[in-house]
């Protein structure tokens, strides 16, 4: 049986604003195993990034609360750690990759420095000389060509696709066991997409570290990820293995999903839709999040909220025409 390595259960979280409460994470649970890669999958605004962010303890105070659940990162509740211990655990033991790679960069400062620092922040030994080879042999491994030239360079002076390398860099610096790559190919072209995602791709498996990627684009999430789990207003609606995934989806949402890829070969064929548009998370209607868009959807759906219950090994579903 596969070690789980993060383990979340049950996680709601909310924000207090002027316009009201947004109950913005209802009930998340998901698990990623150790090695292994999870895809989070769903439309935009429907808490995703909210959720790696929830992980490493990044939810912006007093605003965002978290009032319930558990995340366990290697039999520890990250929730019930003070801040200092999380200083600990973000960027030696868990780190994240920002959507925009120039905003995620320190202008101020050089490449080297940036990299260098989350090293000698986190490394128990060594010193600044061991820092900056340390750096170089990370800059190598990312593919940024002439490593040792370009320490003193600054972001300005690489292109989105090596500033995106270097953000990866600064992850992978300290071995982590879990890497949060929130839409980590956004802001780049399709091109340079696919060499970073082979990049990840390619360091995942050697590097053997856990990955949760977080991304609306379900064939980046095929490609990349061993399991999948779709997201929608702040809930998980379907989780499972990839493979079992295409095969076997449950969930109408996951079917909406998938009837609206373009298939090869089929170019007069027209694409479904799925009616209507995301709830407001201030405004959330009663029972089943997704029930106002569902076909399927029954009086129960209207006025219960389905839980994620297993209906095979591996595979859960919330909705009550599947697991009812």
């Amino acid at each position: 049986m596969n070690e789980i390595l993060l383990d979340v259960r049950d996680l709601n979280l909310e924000f207090h604003t002027d316009d009201g409460i947004f109950k913005v994470l209802d009930g998340v649970t998901l698990e990623i195993q150790k090695g292994k890669s999870m895809g989070l999958v769903g439309e935009t605004g429907c808490g995703k990034s909210v959720t790696g962010h929830a992980i490493l303890g990044l939810i912006p105070k007093p605003a965002g609360k978290i009032t319930g659940g558990e995340i366990i990162f290697q039999s520890v509740d990250l929730l019930k750690l003070p801040e200092r211990e999380m200083r600990k655990i973000r960027g030696r033991k868990i780190s994240i990759i920002f959507q925009d790679p120039f905003t995620s960069l320190n202008p101020a400062y050089t490449i080297g420095d940036q990299i260098s620092e989350a090293i000698s922040l986190h490394q128990e030994n060594g010193g600044k000389v061991a820092a900056i080879e340390k750096t170089i042999q990370i800059m190598e491994m990312v593919g940024l060509p002439q490593a040792a030239q370009h320490l003193d360079d600054y972001p300005h002076q690489f292109s989105g696709g090596m500033r995106q390398r270097v953000i990866i860099a600064i992850a992978l610096a300290c071995n982590p066991s879990l890497l949060i790559a929130d839409e980590p190919t956004t802001a780049l072209d399709v091109t340079i997409q696919a060499q970073v995602l082979e990049l990840m791709f390619e360091l995942s498996r050697k590097a053997g570290f856990s990955m949760l990627l977080i991304s609306h684009d379900l064939g980046i999430i095929s490609q990349m990820c061993d399991d999948i789990s779709i997201m929608y207003a702040g809930y998980i609606v379907e989780t499972t293995n990839m493979e079992n995934f295409f095969a076997n989806y449950k969930h109408p949402y996951s079917e909406g999903l998938i009837g609206s890829i373009p298939r090869l070969g089929h170019r007069k064929e027209m694409l479904s839709t799925i009616s209507g548009s995301v709830p407001s998370l201030i405004h959330l209607p009663p029972g089943c999040r997704f029930h106002p868009r569902c076909s399927y959807a029954m009086d129960r759906c209207k006025i219960e909220k389905p839980l994620l219950k297993e209906i095979s090994p591996g595979h859960k579903v919330a909705c009550f025409k599947v697991a009812g």
